[in-house]
């Protein structure tokens, strides 16, 4: 897989983290879940950029 793909699903991934992180810290007024959403987050982004 080329470099520019690989980039281009990491934004596409990044748009949902900053979006979600921000509606679950309004929802619940604690970072810890805000947390929990990022790291899950990272490992899916994680595994679609390592096939």
């Amino acid at each position: 897989m080329a470099i520019s793909r690989k980039l281009g699903m990491l934004i596409v991934c990044g748009v949902p983290a900053i979006i979600g992180g921000g509606i679950l810290y309004g929802f619940f007024h604690s970072y810890t879940p805000v947390i929990v959403y990022e790291i899950i987050l990272a490992l899916c982004a994680i595994g679609f950029i390592s096939k």
